[in-house]
């Protein structure tokens, strides 16, 4: 008897249909064939689906069992197909009969354990995307994957904890009951920041660069002496980013599904990303890949932050493969198995020392680098990557007086992280009502035709650029990166027109270190 049962193969972030076909013969040899261009993980799924069914307590057919994964064209991959075949052996066997159930707007999709349990498996929520797109579909998966599915609306989603409940559910013996649908909005959560701009001792220019940076989603280069807070400002900077909107979350939740990222029980990716990779990192495992490539730290910094502390210490070759994403907002990684793209439209925030030694320009501590070793040593950040870092800022030594346990912040004088928060907050809504029906968020995403539509220089703005960019002699994507830089800094002061001493402010922070 052949029985087909609907399932999904998630290339990237693309989804495709995949017919498991299971046909139980009455004649030839026992046996359990997959075809179909099954990976390893899904050719041993004959020993978890027998084993699974047998310890669930249904008899396994003695017989010739061949499994088609149809597209046979199309590489399979994961243990997800486990729960369709189980099905699928079952109806084709006669072992179960399926009551008041259309096999074919129902899509299975889970690892089972050999005791019949359903395990946590990702990529449940572009299932439950996919599904959306067909009306009526019912969507069967591991319980606790199930929350990722409950914020698509449109769909029903059975959470399945053990194969036995799931026979039960489709014998009409006892049916389970559906998640309800969930909106997105009651799943995010208010970021508690790790350091308040408050506690960070001097440094005003640089937290000035920082809500900038936050406000536009510049790029942002911190350059100083060690111990001088350029990390506690980058680890402060979550605490100022805009929380999530529905759409984003969706966006960046996509992303950590297929990467297996989310805990067991959890629906959506609740605050923005901030990724910060050790300088030993790869450079797939810093931009993607894998014989069945899966999202890097580019990726999972989607919407969000990617700090790179200590940036010279990171290989050429992978600063390098930053160029593409820094640009386009996504990534293309081409394998012999497959060509996929994932997003990576992210915040870059790095920070460097002046030299080797760090204490270049110190004004106390001397300087122990030749010229040599300081050409050297900044020559490892190539002039292309430091042409897409919109916001470049020194961090310098703190005077002693301002570090005094006893010395009190200046509240006039110092903005908390709540203060740059609600300051942000009100730059981004200006923007998403200038790129209402765009597919951006920030400034920092407008191309060439959005910024001369969308950013208005005045005369004498504009004549002020022209004569930076003639002065400076800087590269066209610099110049409407500027610009870019100048329409936050007047977002941020609430002013429809971009002024000169917006401009002028964007000239400051573009000076190279």
């Amino acid at each position: 008897m052949l029985t087909k049962i609907q399932s999904i193969a998630n290339l990237g972030l693309e989804t495709v249909p995949v017919t498991v076909e299971v046909d139980v013969a009455e004649k030839g040899f026992p046996g359990f064939t997959i075809v179909g261009l099954p990976s390893k993980a899904v050719g041993e799924a004959r020993e978890r689906v027998k084993t699974a069914l047998v310890n669930s307590g249904f008899p396994f057919p003695n017989k010739k069992i061949t499994v088609n994964l149809a597209p046979a064209d199309l590489p399979k991959d994961g243990a997800a197909y486990d729960l369709p075949m189980a099905v699928g052996v079952l109806v084709a066997g006669g072992l179960v009969e399926i009551k008041n159930t259309d096999l074919t707007k129902c899509w299975f999709y889970g690892e089972l354990s050999l005791d019949g349990s359903l395990r946590p498996t990702r990529g449940i929520l572009l299932l439950a995307l996919f599904a959306q797109k067909r009306r009526g579909s019912l969507i069967l998966v591991p319980a606790e994957s199930a929350q990722e599915a409950k914020v698509v609306p449109g769909i029903k989603v059975i959470p399945v904890e053990r194969m036995t409940e799931l026979m039960v559910h489709l014998t009409q013996v006892k049916p389970i009951t559906p998640l309800l649908h969930t909106p997105i909005e009651t799943s995010l959560e208010q970021v508690q920041p790790e350091f308040d701009l408050r506690d960070i001792a001097g440094q005003e220019q640089a937290k000035r660069a920082l809500i900038i940076a936050a406000a536009g989603g510049h790029n942002l280069l911190m350059w100083g002496p060690p111990g001088t807070g350029k990390t506690m400002l980058a680890r402060a900077l979550p605490g100022i980013l805009p929380p999530l909107t529905p759409q984003e979350a969706l966006e960046v939740t996509r992303v950590y599904s297929i990467a297996g990222l989310l805990t067991a029980g959890e629906a959506v990716v609740q605050k923005r990303p901030f990724r910060s990779p050790h300088h030993g990192v790869s450079a797939a495992g810093l931009i993607g890949g894998g014989t069945n490539p899966l999202p890097g730290e580019v990726s999972l910094a989607h919407l969000g932050v990617l700090f790179l502390d200590e940036m010279p210490e990171f290989p050429r070759s992978v600063l390098e493969a930053l160029r593409q994403p820094m640009e386009d907002g996504v990534i293309e990684i081409v394998r012999v198995s497959g060509h996929v793209k994932y997003p990576a439209s992210f915040t870059l925030l790095a920070a460097i020392n002046p030299c080797p030694c760090g204490y270049l320009g110190h004004p106390r501590r001397p300087c122990t680098c030749t010229d040599k070793m300081i050409a050297k040593y900044r020559h490892r950040i190539s002039g292309p990557i430091l042409d897409r870092i919109d916001l470049t800022v020194q961090v310098a030594a703190v005077e002693v007086e301002k570090l005094a346990v006893n010395n009190e912040p200046e509240t006039g004088n110092r903005v908390n992280s709540q203060e740059a928060k609600v300051m942000v907050m009100k730059a981004r809504e200006i923007q998403t009502k200038r790129f209402k029906g765009l597919k951006i968020y920030t400034n920092s995403q407008m191309h060439n035709r959005e910024v001369k539509q969308l950013a208005e220089l005045t005369p004498e703005a504009e004549n002020l650029l022209k004569m930076a960019v003639e002065k400076y002699d800087f590269s066209a994507r610099s110049y409407f990166r500027l610009i870019k830089v100048a329409r936050t800094i007047a977002d941020l002061t609430a002013v429809k027109e971009i002024l000169p001493q917006h401009m002028a402010e964007a000239l400051q922070y573009k000076q190279i270190a």
